[in-house]
């Protein structure tokens, strides 16, 4: 992808380069959740399964080094609730 210098832009131009961006933006989300929908429409054969048991089965096995991740999101929490 070209490199563009956008201090050499008019207000114009850079607005017309957010009209763009933000229109191929929304064309690729389109086609990935027609993707996503099209592959979980492919899984539910092998079984239904609710997004309440999606997020139990995801919580219930947590990854190596998750406890180390957790414990900072708890302690930005904390920040979080004392401001």
């Amino acid at each position: 992808m070209a490199k563009i210098d956008l201090d050499s832009l008019s207000i114009e131009e850079l607005a017309a380069l957010r009209d763009a961006a933000t229109e191929k933006l929304a064309q690729k989300v389109l086609a990935r959740q027609g993707e996503l929908e099209a592959e979980l429409e492919r899984l539910s054969q092998y079984g239904k399964l609710t997004k309440k048991a999606l997020a139990v089965s995801v919580v219930a096995k947590p990854k190596k080094g998750g406890e180390a991740v957790r414990k900072g999101e708890d302690a930005r929490d904390g920040v979080v609730e004392a401001a």
